[in-house]
Order: C-alpha cells, then structure tokens, then sequence
C-alpha cells in the first residue's frame, strides 16, 4: 500500500498537537524515507528555552541520527508550517529530496522572502493546509 502526502501530513498534525497541548507553537514534522517515518517532531522552543528548537530542526536531528549520517538524500520532510528561514537554511544543507508544507507562513516563510531549499529539492504546498491553519488560529486566538 502506498501511502500519500495527506496520511504523513495527518501524523505531521498529530505532532502539532502534542506542540498545542504543551503550550508551543503548534507546528508539527516528521521526516520519512521509503514510506518509513525515521523521524518525528514538534516545537519545543519554550520547553528547551531555545530558539532554534524548531519542529524541523529536531526532524533534521532525529533523521540524521536514526540515517548515522549528516546528509538526508532520498527523505521527505512532511511540516505543518512553512519552514522560516533558518530552517530552510538547515534543509538546504540536509539535502532533502522533498518538502511538503501544510500551512502558508506569508511574514516569516522561506517563500516570501524569495528563498529555495537545495537545488535538487521539490516542495510541495498546501496539504492539509485548512487544518494547520486552524490548528495556529486556535492557539493564538488562546494567547490573547
């Protein structure tokens, strides 16, 4: 059975969930290769107190680790969010062979400030982006 973007992107907003539970901003990632999911992960910057503990990163991380390598040819990174520029600079350099974004990040996504990823990076967007969007809606409409 192959399976599609859509059942990634759902265990992707599983991740942004358990972000939303634990007060993060709720953003959700995992990393998968040959239909496997080799990593998962959500924001932790709160609970790390670290800026960078963004949910791709900690994918980038966890893969690298689970590969024993730095590099992550043939990987798909499935987000709930599109990556900013700081992850986009860490994907680019991973070399992942696909990016798949929910949700549209119109003031800080790589897209809007005229950024690519690697070259030989595909990028997919707008899976399940209504869900994604709601999900972040929610949380900040909670913040305020």
């Amino acid at each position: 059975m192959k399976l599609d973007d859509s059942y990634f992107m759902q265990k992707a907003l599983n991740e942004a969930e358990k972000a939303f539970e634990m007060d993060e901003v709720p953003v959700g990632a995992l990393i998968v290769i040959d239909q496997k999911i080799i990593a998962r992960a959500h924001n932790l910057t709160e609970r790390l107190n670290d800026v960078t503990a963004h949910a791709e990163m900690q994918a980038i991380t966890s893969a690298a680790n689970f590969l024993g390598g730095k590099y992550l040819k043939g990987c798909t990174l499935y987000v709930t969010l599109e990556p900013c520029v700081m992850c986009v600079g860490a994907l680019y350099w991973s070399q992942l062979e696909r990016i798949v974004f929910a949700a549209s990040d119109p003031k800080r996504g790589f897209l809007s400030k005229n950024l690519s990823p690697h070259p030989k990076t595909s990028v997919t967007q707008g899976v399940l982006a209504e869900e994604a969007s709601s999900l972040l809606v929610r949380f900040f409409q909670k913040k305020r």
